[in-house]
Formats: C-alpha cells, structure tokens, sequence
C-alpha cells in the first residue's frame, strides 16, 4: 500500500461495536498497519480518551486528522509513522 493511503477494507466502523470494544478494536487495527499505512475511523462520538491512548504510547509513531468532527458522525485518519 502506498504512504498514508486508505482503501475500503482500511475504514473501521465502530458505531455498532458495544462502546467496552471499541478501543480495543481500534488499537489492535493500528497495530497491524506498516509504516506509512492509514486508517479510517467511523465513531458516534469524538474519541478523545482513545487519542491520549495514542499520545502516551511514545513508542509507535502516529498522525490523528479529523475528517468530520460530528455531531453523528465522527471520521478520523489514523495513519502509523
């Protein structure tokens, strides 16, 4: 895959996820991206505690861009650096 691009089976919907799997789906979705790989997070709600999980994981590398900021729907770009 190219450097930070996102194709159809990289969008992560996790609006019908119970909220206690989200963040671990999530997490474990980045984990598996290369360097230079993007995601696409669908989310009901801002997930502001899921990006200072990211922000205190100083090891893994990370850019968080907001596509749509709500109120319904909440679309970030995670990509891995």
């Amino acid at each position: 895959m190219p450097l930070d691009t996102i194709d159809a089976a990289s969008v992560l919907d996790v609006r019908r996820l119970p909220c206690e799997l989200r963040r671990a789906t999530i997490i474990e979705s980045f984990d598996a991206l290369e360097p230079g790989q993007a995601m696409e997070i669908i989310n009901s709600f801002d997930p502001v505690p899921l990006r200072q999980h990211f922000e205190a994981r100083t090891l893994v590398g990370f850019s968080w861009d907001y596509l749509e900021q709500g109120p319904d729907i909440w679309r970030i770009r995670l990509a891995r650096r």
